[in-house]
């Protein structure tokens, strides 16, 4: 296949598969969402799913955060990990959001970006989903897929996310974002992965990494 070829089989394989991908985190607005975005760094939605209820009906808008202290938040958030910085990332934004902006979550990368403890994958994600700016969130499954379908060189989530904005069309790329999570927790996962399964990475994987598989998984003469 060229590699167009290749951009369209992965595009029509996703369709598919997964043609209407919800938003796997519980969020009620674009504020829930962004605290929901922020504690999944490093953690999973599952799990973030499972604590942001008991966040969120203590307080689901920035009026309501600030009442409570970095403290209280740490507590309950400290299941997801990583809970010191999100817990002042969480009262500070909020802070910001009710000085500078009403209360609302600002529709713009670079103010999301200048939020505390809001980096460019959240920003992105918050601008795609809530707002339907086009962008491409790179998560660690965009970026593992990208490398194993060849698409990226898998040195930073920086040159994936150039790789994936040049190779895919724009229009696309917020529903795509969503789709290729999907499919690598599906059948492409980091640990326990069987290529058997992963039509995509079977059909137009990287060499080398067709070949790891193959030798690790090659039966051995007894």
């Amino acid at each position: 296949m060229t590699k167009t070829e290749q951009i369209s089989f992965v595009i029509n394989t996703l369709e598919e598969l997964f043609p209407n991908p919800s938003i796997p985190l519980t969020h009620f607005d674009a504020y829930t969402f962004l605290i929901s975005v922020l504690l999944s760094a490093q953690s999973t939605d599952v799990r973030v799913n499972q604590i942001t209820p008991l966040l969120f009906e203590r307080a689901n808008n920035p009026y309501d955060m600030v009442k409570l202290s970095v403290d209280q938040i740490r507590e309950i958030i400290k299941p997801v990990g990583l809970s010191p910085m999100k817990s002042k990332g969480i009262y500070g934004l909020s802070e910001i959001l009710i000085k500078n902006y009403q209360g609302q979550v600002p529709q713009s990368f670079e103010a999301l970006e200048a939020l505390p403890a809001v980096g460019h994958k959240t920003a992105s994600v918050v601008m795609s989903q809530m707002f339907g700016i086009p962008a491409f969130p790179v998560d660690t499954h965009i970026h593992r897929m990208l490398y194993r379908w060849n698409f990226s060189n898998g040195k930073t989530v920086v040159q994936t996310e150039k790789d994936a904005k040049r190779l895919f069309p724009e229009e696309l790329w917020n529903k795509l974002h969503l789709q290729i999570i999907y499919y690598a927790r599906a059948y492409s996962p980091a640990r326990g992965w069987d290529l058997n399964k992963d039509l995509i990475t079977k059909t137009i994987g990287r060499k080398s990494v067709l070949k790891e598989w193959e030798f690790a998984h090659a039966k051995r003469p007894k």
